[in-house]
């Protein structure tokens, strides 16, 4: 009995991952200029792809919650430094004085009340993008506000900020209702709000490009079939 073999060419389909960034890549990337545009999306491309990325703030934002839900004034804040990998200590250090100065901005701690936001799923063009806030205060006066984070050694951009605080806004009604879209740039405990001036139609158009351009990079650095 003869058996003939046959060399079998695979025919299994390379997964397609398609475009995706949450805000604060998204954001990043309007940011950027030239070839570091490219580069930058090429990164978060891989990073999906292999289902990597950890957050190093996150018991930082906890603890800056934990101060305005207690009305601790920035006990937490002290407290998790030492709470830390010691690889993250000079981080949460660095971010410390800046929390407690964005704490005292607030005013009377008893005036504020921690409210939890939601994200929302955000169509840019052809770009999916997260819209994620940290979390949302209500004031004794009835205003709202859903606050983003800003952790990073260089302030954040005029680009970045607009960006931000535009798709914020233009999800609030499942974000937080009626409340207002606030950057807090917490190095240096500054807090950015929309301009007035800023005309919404035009930020529209302008991040439908970038998305675009996002889109059409995110392609073409998708991993070549095995």
């Amino acid at each position: 009995m003869t058996t003939s073999t046959m060399s079998t060419i695979s025919t299994t389909p390379v997964p397609v991952i398609p475009p995706y960034a949450t805000m604060l890549g998204f954001t990043r990337y309007v940011s950027r200029t030239g070839p570091a545009k490219a580069t930058f999306v090429g990164g978060l491309r891989k990073q999906r792809e292999r289902r990597s990325g950890f957050n190093p703030h996150g018991q930082l934002v906890k603890a800056l919650k934990a101060d305005i839900a207690f009305r601790t004034g920035g006990s937490y804040l002290g407290g998790v430094v030492d709470l830390v990998k010691e690889r993250w200590k000079p981080l949460y250090e660095s971010l410390r004085a800046g929390g407690r100065t964005y704490l005292a901005s607030l005013g009377d701690p008893e005036q504020i009340t921690l409210v939890q936001t939601r994200d929302a799923l955000a169509s840019v063009g052809p770009l999916a993008v997260k819209i994620n806030p940290h979390f949302g205060l209500r004031f004794g006066d009835g205003h709202r506000e859903a606050v983003r984070l800003h952790f990073d050694e260089e302030p954040p951009s005029p680009e970045l900020v607009t960006a931000m605080l535009h798709l914020m806004a233009r999800h609030m009604e499942q974000i937080l209702p009626d409340a207002d879209p606030v950057l807090v740039d917490l190095r240096r405990g500054v807090t950015h709000r929309l301009n007035p001036a800023t005309r919404p139609a035009d930020v529209e158009s302008w991040l439908a490009g970038e998305a675009a351009a996002f889109t059409a990079m995110w392609s073409a650095t998708a991993s070549p079939a095995a």
